[in-house]
C-alpha cells in the first residue's frame, strides 16, 4: 500500500439535508432527556430508565447507524 493511499480524505461525509435531519433527531433526544430530569425521584424508577435509553440512542445512532465509528485514522 502507499502513501498516498493512507492520506486520501474521508469519502464518508454527509450531506448538509442528512446531517440536518440527524441534528434534529439529536437535538429532540436531548431536550427530551432534560424535561425527563424533572420526573427524577428516589421513589420512581422509570424517568432514570429514560434517561439511560435516550444515552443509548444518541450514542447508539452516530456511531452505528451513520456510520461516524470509522471516521478514525485506522479506517482510511
Amino acid at each position: 500500500m502507499s502513501d498516498d493511499q493512507n492520506k486520501r480524505p474521508l469519502e464518508n461525509d454527509n450531506n448538509l439535508a442528512a446531517s440536518a435531519v440527524v441534528f434534529v433527531i439529536l437535538m429532540a433526544i436531548f431536550l427530551l432527556g432534560l424535561y425527563l430530569v424533572q420526573f427524577l425521584t428516589f421513589t420512581s424508577w422509570w424517568p432514570m430508565a429514560a434517561l439511560i435509553g435516550l444515552f443509548v440512542l444518541a450514542y447508539f445512532i452516530p456511531m452505528a447507524i451513520m456510520g461516524a465509528s470509522d471516521a478514525g485514522e485506522d479506517h482510511r
